[in-house]
């Protein structure tokens, strides 16, 4: 049987484990490609995926830290696509983009790791989601990287299609 404290340590793997994996589909997207595949004609770029990858890490992170730090905190709310737009992501860097990332993730991890087994048990309220528990918000952010890994994989696609050995799926 799988302990709590067993999906825990699986989930903060997972935390660092995408955030690797982003790194190895990064190395092969230049600078021109970041800024212009997008994900449909309205959706984002490359770029704008990363940024605000970067953006909700440190988003999460105080999140968790209002958890830890306060009783049942009412967590902030954040419009995604106004951030975009207010921050200029499209006028950041690929490289410096995920040079943060990484370097928020790697304090994200070891505040995770560091917590005890009573500060796991703090719970705030989410915007989206009500009552939200620290295994919620560890779960929270390896979900939303997988998410946008398949999106940046989906635009690079786009880029490519039917370049590989497997078939589209309405080639069937």
């Amino acid at each position: 049987m799988t302990t709590m404290a067993q999906v825990r340590v699986r989930h903060i793997w997972l935390m660092k484990r995408t955030c690797d994996i982003l790194g190895h589909i990064l190395k092969n997207i230049t600078e021109e490609q970041a800024h212009t595949l997008q994900d449909g004609p309205e959706g984002w770029t490359i770029i704008e995926v990363v940024c605000h990858l970067r953006d909700f890490d440190i988003i999460f992170y105080n999140r968790a830290k209002m958890m830890l730090e306060q009783d049942h905190p009412q967590l902030p709310a954040f419009d995604h696509e106004a951030m975009a737009i207010e921050k200029n992501y499209q006028g950041d860097e690929l490289a410096y983009a995920y040079y943060d990332l990484k370097e928020s993730r790697e304090k994200f991890v070891e505040f995770f790791k560091s917590l005890t087994d009573e500060q796991w048990e703090r719970t705030g309220v989410h915007p989206e989601r009500d009552s939200f528990t620290m295994t919620d918000a560890v779960m929270q952010v390896g979900l939303h990287d997988t998410d946008h890994l398949e999106q940046i994989t989906r635009i690079l696609e786009e880029e490519h299609p039917s370049s590989g050995v497997i078939p589209d799926e309405d080639d069937d």
